[in-house]
């Protein structure tokens, strides 16, 4: 059987790092089987869902490279939603409900009190047709809630192992709401069923769902898919992830400079015994990826582990890579100048820094004016790559000075700063003229 997974985003805001940890890892699972990514617009409730985020939300996969295989949008699909219920209504497994919510919140109060579960009752179930037409010329209209069976549920998850919820000890699903509005549970599974999705992969949040969910498939006649509930994102301190950070937008993160590799390696990779490494593609993340690398602990996100595979992804791009980004920002100074400084980067724009210490206008610090005509003296009037240490022995031999005391003093006047990329690679691209400059105290 081929593998088909489903991503299902709801395009009322924009794609954060939860929701995209679950994209990737139903894309990485059908990319390593060879198989087929869905991508499934969530927009039944059309007063909440907007084109903006539908385009952002394409805009993140795409920048990621978790490129979809088919596309499909469920307002689209309303008729097939009715369809389903219909058969459900016909088949008495879909009925109608008339309870207001302070009336099932006064049950539910009571049921507690007896020290009972507080799950719906199906007063509903017993309505007579003239008990609900009553209610109907009252101005209520009905909510349906599926009939569960009853009974313990199991299926072999790819990330738990064997699983089982008692479908007793729930109350039943609403699938429909007063105003007609189709709530998440229906159109996935008919989704599911229409679309031959063969793997459903989501957060453990979902487990209790499923035995619904599963229940529903069969009702319908449709194939179980297998399930995969991964353990949730936790923050560096093992607590549930703050709100501004499982808020975290994918376009932030972009904003701020973080690389798609970075991101998509670090996802993909917490909480698994993968090393916690950049993948070398998008593609790699997926052949490597399987269920069985996954432990149960919830996975430990933590921005230093980001930021650590951002500066890697870094320091090992090529220049031919790199080169229409440092184009875009007039930071190409040529391979030579990419290959001397991309091991200082922690976010691609730092370069923009790299390249105004080679082109200029720097403000040099001269602590020791002497120590500088020294070192001006001693400068080669050849530059080329063997400038850095030509150069440095000269003025060692002319002033003493070693180590730091030698080294320092020539980057702060040069670069006008305290550290930064090699100086054998930097000082040659800065040139002479330059450095003269900057040596008499210039800004050049």
């Amino acid at each position: 059987m081929s593998v088909k997974v489903r991503f299902a985003p709801s395009p009322t805001g924009k794609l954060h790092v939860g929701n995209v940890r679950t994209a990737l890892v139903n894309w990485m699972f059908a990319k390593g089987q060879g198989g087929a990514f869905v991508l499934r617009i969530d927009d039944t409730d059309l007063a909440r869902s907007t084109a903006e985020f539908e385009q952002g939300i394409e805009d993140d996969l795409t920048w990621l490279g978790l490129i979809w295989d088919e596309r499909y949008n469920q307002s689209k699909r309303f008729d097939r939603y009715e369809e389903a219920a219909d058969r459900l209504k016909a088949a008495g497994r879909l009925y109608a409900c008339y309870d207001t919510a302070e009336e099932l919140d006064r049950r539910r109060k009571v049921q507690l009190s007896r020290g009972l579960p507080p799950i719906y009752d199906r007063a509903a179930l017993s309505l007579t047709d003239a008990e609900k037409t009553a209610y109907e010329a009252e101005g209520r209209r009905p909510h349906w809630r599926f009939r569960l069976d009853g009974r313990r549920v199991a299926w072999e998850d790819l990330s738990r192992g064997h699983a089982e919820v008692d479908t007793a000890s729930m109350s039943d699903p609403v699938l429909i709401r007063e105003d007609g509005l189709f709530l998440y549970t229906l159109p996935s599974v008919v989704d599911d069923i229409d679309m031959a999705i063969t793997h459903v992969i989501r957060g453990e949040d979902h487990v209790t769902n499923t035995g619904a969910q599963i229940e529903i498939f069969e009702a319908l006649g449709g194939p179980v898919p297998a399930f995969a509930h991964m353990p949730l994102l936790v923050g560096e301190d093992g607590q549930a992830l703050s709100k501004r950070l499982g808020s975290l937008s994918i376009a932030e993160m972009r904003d701020k400079g973080y690389e798609p590799i970075a991101i998509t390696s670090h996802l993909g990779r917490i909480g698994t015994s993968d090393p916690l490494e950049v993948g070398e593609s998008i593609d790699a993340l997926g052949a490597s990826f399987a269920f069985s690398k996954m432990g149960r602990s919830p996975a430990r996100y933590d921005t230093a582990d980001l930021d650590r595979l951002n500066a890697q992804a870094l320091h090992g791009m090529t220049y031919e890579a790199a080169r229409p980004r440092l184009a875009e920002l007039d930071a190409d100074l040529g391979e030579t100048f990419w290959n001397g400084v991309r091991s200082n980067l922690q976010k691609f724009a730092d370069v923009i820094d790299m390249a105004r210490i080679v082109r200029g206008p720097i403000t040099p610090e001269i602590e020791d004016p002497g120590f500088a005509r020294a070192a001006l003296a001693a400068l080669p009037d050849t530059i080329d790559e063997t400038l850095w240490p030509v150069w440095t022995a000269a003025v060692k031999e002319a002033t003493g000075a070693k180590g730091k005391a030698l080294f320092m003093p020539l980057r702060r006047m040069i670069t006008g700063q305290d550290h930064g990329p090699d100086m054998a690679t930097l000082a040659p691209l800065i040139g002479r003229e330059r450095i003269v400059k900057r040596l008499s105290g210039e800004t050049a």
